[in-house]
């Protein structure tokens, strides 16, 4: 990210499996309220790369109020299965078609992480290679954001 970028804090309602209760994402200003989102969320739901937002400054905190505009990507969620991180060889293998489609993902942990895919790409495709994925036991995936 660059220095003109900033954190935006999304509240988790309810929080998620995993107990957390907040998820901080990077966004560029467009103006003094509103802000791009920068990156893919792990656990907000409804909210993609590229989405415009608005904030409230809560003690220096930018908190999300609403989205402003849509930016057209979508967001899915990978967890990997049975021990498998994103170096194994059934991750990369099934990974591939995905990202020769356009598809990208941000690593939270090796085992979990977060698919952008872009509103020019075939995310029907896309979509398919990810089912594919889970019906063999690579991982399961869950849509964040259908952002079309």
């Amino acid at each position: 990210m660059t220095a003109k970028h900033v954190r935006v804090t999304f509240h988790l309602n309810p929080e998620n499996e995993q107990g957390v209760k907040t998820e901080t994402v990077w966004a560029a200003p467009v103006d003094s309220q509103a802000f791009r989102i920068a990156n893919s969320p792990f656990y907000v739901f409804g909210i993609s790369s590229e989405d415009v937002v608005s904030v409230q400054d809560i003690d220096g905190v930018l908190m999300f109020q609403s989205v402003l505009a849509r930016g057209g990507h979508s967001t899915y969620r990978v967890f990997l299965q049975h021990g498998r991180t994103i170096q194994s060889p059934e991750f990369k293998e099934h990974w591939s078609p995905i990202s020769v489609l356009g598809a990208t993902f941000e690593n939270a942990n090796d085992h979990f992480i977060s698919v952008d895919i872009p509103p020019s790409k075939d995310i029907g495709a896309i979509y398919e290679f990810l089912d594919q994925g889970e019906q063999k036991g690579i991982w399961v995936f869950e849509e964040g954001h259908y952002g079309r």
